[in-house]
């Protein structure tokens, strides 16, 4: 089939970067004689026949910008009965060739579906700041949503120290683990909390208060920060405060830092890991694949099957490893 119209849409939550990936996508597209058209709002922007035409012009200066110029959202109309079907009817009122997607697993779950009704090249790019996509080791916004949580949190590390408190800070990650970890090392958190090992939260937060209440009575910590990731217990961040300061006597705030690690300049990290699953799911379409996502393992880019890029395994072994190295004292 001959390829000359490229739909391009970002959905579900946005994450810095995502312009990046729209900027490679086109000018690589537009090199190769094609033409692309922006699907606005997501799958949303599908059903309302909202699109536009990308040129030079539109992704000039957009590299260091966050959030997406496509705009985003989350598309109840795709979920129902025939939302797949008539998605499929939508692409072809728009003469798209073939559509590539930038999101998370929710939005590759709709590009699947709508593969069964409309039998073009559909290709995804992994877009979320949870990085929790299986199949890729890396998603675009992982690392700047990193960066803006360990800025928030050595902030929060100030005013702890200056009235020798403790801090829980809740990071986004959803049902994953991995914003927790890397800010939470970054910055020399005294313990990480995520679901990935707690086996039994009682017991762990029992060994939680009598390890803080060693470390302020017989090491004299001035301060005690506590990055949780969100969902990594049954109870919310303020009340895990509230439980601490009433075990251990000691005054405790949380900071919940929420929808800032969404926004903001994607760190360089993400711009070129943007540009480059862009440029190679432009090549995927040239050499005539379909049906998979652009991810990196080992560093080396790779090409997972839609249908394979559920979430990670909460289990995961690795994240596992690393967290009970680091709070020994709770996990081990």
């Amino acid at each position: 089939m001959s390829i000359k119209r490229i739909g391009l849409l970002t959905s579900g939550g946005d994450a810095p970067g995502m312009n990046a990936a729209i900027r490679a996508i086109t000018l690589k597209c537009i090199n190769a004689g094609w033409d692309v058209i922006g699907i606005e709002a997501g799958y949303n922007g599908l059903f309302s026949l909202s699109s536009r035409p990308l040129t030079h012009q539109d992704v000039d200066n957009i590299i260091q910008r966050g959030g997406t110029i496509l705009k985003t959202a989350r598309c109840q109309t795709l979920k129902e009965d025939n939302g797949s079907e008539l998605a499929a009817q939508q692409l072809d009122k728009l003469a798209i060739d073939a559509l590539i997607v930038i999101g998370g697993d929710g939005s590759f779950r709709g590009a699947t579906q709508i593969n069964k009704f409309w039998p073009k090249p559909i290709i995804g790019i992994p877009g979320t700041i949870d990085n929790d996509i299986n199949g890729t080791d890396q998603t675009i916004g992982f690392w700047t949503a990193i960066e803006t949580a360990l800025s928030c949190i050595d902030k929060i590390r100030d005013t702890a120290d200056a009235f020798e408190r403790i801090f829980v800070v809740e990071v986004m990650g959803r049902d994953c683990g991995f914003i927790a970890m890397e800010s939470g090392i970054a910055c020399a958190a005294e313990q990480i909390i995520c679901k990935e090992i707690i086996e039994n939260e009682s017991d762990f937060l029992s060994k939680l208060y009598s390890s803080i209440q060693h470390a302020v009575t017989w090491q004299q910590t001035q301060s005690y920060v506590i990055v949780v990731a969100e969902n990594a217990l049954s109870i919310s961040a303020q009340t895990l405060a509230q439980n601490i300061q009433s075990n251990t006597g000691v005054d405790t705030k949380s900071a919940i830092l929420g929808y800032v690690q969404r926004g903001g300049a994607p760190v360089a990290m993400d711009r070129v890991l943007a540009t480059q699953l862009g440029i190679a799911a432009v090549d995927a379409l040239v050499q005539g694949k379909s049906g998979v996502m652009i991810g990196t393992l080992n560093n080396t880019l790779v090409e997972i099957p839609l249908a394979d890029t559920g979430l990670k395994n909460t289990a995961n072994q690795a994240l596992i490893k690393r967290l009970k190295q680091f709070n020994f004292d709770l996990t081990d």
